[in-house]
């Protein structure tokens, strides 16, 4: 049995323009010791999936507008239906979250190692002496140099990557089995997004605990993901391994994700391939398959692209796809796309050289 178990997730908000489907019917399980990317653009849905499996909104918050159906089972006890006690009671020590600002995360009032020490103490009946040795000895596991100093020191004093290692420090404080990391390298350099990775992957090594990355840079999950989930307009669109996501994508959403990336493992003398149009509206997504009125293979379809929504079909043990194009299509339409870029590099190449 895997540890978390997502079936049928919805979350909708009603607002004064109309009722907002953020998430639409999202599956998936992650087991322990693995880490599981959800990849896609703003507005996708990737972080109020993460919000709503933290308890973060909750559907029985009266006059809140906002509806959460569907099953989150974390060892086998549901979290949708659990009192808002009880989520509180598993949120900080079986389940934890790193947020994507880390400045506005942080209490400006209290010193880093006050907030530490709290989150330990809500779930560790501790003195305070023994909650702040605590917190020096997670800030120095996560990095942070002299510790013992820095402990009193309050968020604005800390720079951005430190403040992020804060974070780690704040969500592994009670050795959580899940974690979440929402965006965790957002606004930091390139070197420390490094460090922070590799922080990220060793302390997983250290707990065993299940990590769920979101974000919208193919990079970090290529570095981090044993399997990675992409979404599209509060869907799932591609389900798989990251070999199966990186080496053999099957959705054309995913296709234009990986052409708009950078790789350093293959020339690329063409620039990069952007996604044409913008994501739908979540109060108005488009009928059918969300991703046709953007997708250059939707007039392939006989006309289901715009009248039914794709089931989830597997198209090799463990890959999902969500898409009409039947398996020959998707293929041929592959190998077209690698021959156009083929091409388009090769005549860059030519006009460079006269």
């Amino acid at each position: 049995m895997a540890m978390l178990e997502v079936r049928d997730l919805h979350v909708q908000f009603r607002t004064d323009d109309g009722l907002v489907k953020a998430v639409d019917g999202l599956s998936f399980d992650l087991e322990r010791g693995r880490t599981l990317g959800i990849v896609g653009e703003s507005g996708s849905g990737k972080s109020v999936t993460s919000l709503a499996i933290m308890g973060l909104h909750r559907s029985s918050d009266k006059g809140s507008g906002t509806e959460v159906t569907g099953q989150i089972r974390l060892d086998d006890e549901d979290l949708v239906s659990a009192s808002a006690e009880r989520v509180r009671q598993l949120r900080g020590s079986k389940m934890a979250m790193i947020f994507q600002d880390p400045l506005s995360a942080l209490h400006p009032y209290y010193s880093v190692g006050a907030q530490i020490s709290e989150a330990y103490r809500v779930h560790n009946k501790v003195s305070k002496q023994v909650a702040r040795k605590r917190a020096i000895d997670l800030l120095g596991r996560v990095g942070i140099p002299q510790p013992t100093v820095r402990v009193d020191d309050y968020p604005h004093q800390f720079s951005g990557g430190m403040r992020q290692r804060a974070m780690i420090a704040m969500a592994l404080s009670c050795d959580p089995e899940l974690l979440i990391a929402d965006e965790p390298t957002t606004a930091l350099d390139v070197t420390v997004q490094a460090q922070i990775l590799d922080l990220i992957v060793d302390l997983q090594a250290e707990f065993g605990s299940a990590v769920i990355i979101i974000t919208h840079d193919l990079g970090v999950v290529a570095e981090l993901s044993d399997d990675i989930l992409v979404m599209y307009a509060g869907r799932m669109a591609e389900y798989g391994s990251a070999e199966d996501i990186f080496d053999d994508p099957g959705h054309p959403y995913t296709w234009g994700l990986l052409a708009s990336m950078p790789r350093i493992d293959e020339a690329r003398l063409d620039r990069l391939i952007p996604i044409k149009g913008t994501p739908p509206s979540l109060i108005n997504v488009p009928p059918g398959c969300a991703f046709h009125p953007r997708c250059r293979y939707a007039g392939f379809t006989d006309g289901r692209s715009q009248t039914d929504v794709p089931a989830l079909r597997q198209v090799s043990p463990g890959h999902l796809v969500a898409c009409h194009l039947t398996g020959d299509q998707r293929r041929n339409f592959r190998t077209e796309l690698d021959l156009e870029e083929t091409e388009a590099s090769a005549a860059r190449l030519t006009q460079g050289e006269q």
